[in-house]
């Protein structure tokens, strides 16, 4: 696994703001969007391209466009929905899935009760956004997902991450794809509540609002 920690000005001052309680949620939209285009733009270094002809308005000229299949951008609801935007701007020709999951409060297990992909996805190259990997289990389990079919190169995309999330997605994920995870910051610890310290609270209630 790899670990790529975005260090820019513009990161760093975009971050600072959503962590503050005191930023609206309107502001807070409007900076995820802009903050993970950022992400996005080092996350896609290795997107795979080929080499084609094209003519342009003087003469016949080489460059570079992206191969097929197109990659595959994967938010985790509900969160990773706040993301989309700013991914989309930086590969706009991507398709999108959707993958639902939620915890379950007796069994403490990442359940997935909606999805939205392709049934292979064998040389695709999947992008997961998420904007929290705290415990780490939400991750691992996207990534087992998108592993059983067929894909081998995953990067995920949070705004931040915990070390000990880090660690667990490491040591789950292995040897068996090339995965990437690419982050704004990682903070060294969790509360008793697994939220990220210091954080910046729960991502989908500050995108979307509390709900009961």
């Amino acid at each position: 696994m790899e670990l790529i920690h975005v260090h820019h000005p513009l990161v760093d001052h975009k971050l600072t703001v959503l962590r503050d309680k005191a930023t609206a949620p309107s502001v807070f939209r409007h900076l995820v969007a802009e903050l993970v285009a950022l992400l996005a733009y080092e996350a896609t270094r290795q997107v795979a391209i080929e080499e084609i002809e094209i003519e342009t308005p003087v003469s016949k000229a080489t460059g570079w466009a992206l191969k097929e299949p197109r990659p595959m951008v994967v938010p985790v609801l509900r969160a990773g929905l706040g993301m989309l935007d700013g991914m989309l701007a930086v590969l706009p020709s991507a398709e999108v899935g959707f993958l639902g999951m939620v915890r379950n409060d007796e069994s403490l297990e990442i359940e997935t009760y909606a999805e939205r992909l392709p049934d292979d996805l064998t040389g695709r190259q999947c992008f997961i956004l998420d904007p929290m990997l705290a415990t780490g289990s939400t991750v691992v389990e996207a990534i087992e997902y998108l592993l059983k079919r067929g894909a081998r190169d995953v990067t995920c995309i949070s705004i931040l991450a915990a070390r000990p999330g880090l660690e667990t997605l490491e040591a789950a994920v292995g040897d068996r794809a090339d995965v990437r995870v690419v982050v704004a910051a990682v903070d060294e610890k969790l509360n008793d509540h697994n939220y990220i310290v210091p954080g910046l609270g729960d991502a989908g209630d500050r995108l979307y609002g509390v709900v009961d």
